[in-house]
């Protein structure tokens, strides 16, 4: 199972991943030495834990993703729907548009993918 669970530092060190990848785990270093001001070691821990929840791998130093940008936050977005509306969109929607009126292009747009999420 994949734990989609990310604090927003490593969240930042998995965009550098998905940017780069495959990328050597001692380029990876480098790169959030310069970008994250991290020493060696903490990028290595970081990307240990970040494979031991399923998200990336490390094959002899090659790094890559186990499951693609696009999926990962698709499944955040399911945990999120499903931990605060009980899994209910219309629930989410009903609360997202409490607060913020929704454009005649984004009412079109949502009506377009429920059309296209019916098939």
């Amino acid at each position: 199972m994949i734990d989609t669970n990310l604090g927003v530092v490593e969240t930042r060190f998995a965009e550098i991943i998905w940017k780069n990848e495959p990328i050597h785990s001692r380029e990876l270093a480098k790169i959030c030495a310069k970008e994250l001001n991290w020493k060696r070691p903490t990028a290595y821990n970081v990307l240990r834990k970040l494979c031991e929840k399923g998200i990336f791998q490390n094959n002899d130093g090659i790094v890559s993703s186990r499951i693609s940008r696009q999926d990962f936050y698709v499944i955040q977005g399911e945990q999120f729907l499903e931990e605060s509306f009980d899994g209910s969109l219309p629930a989410f929607i009903a609360a997202f548009t409490a607060r913020k009126k929704l454009s005649d292009a984004e009412v079109s747009e949502i009506m377009d993918l429920i059309h296209k999420g019916r098939g």
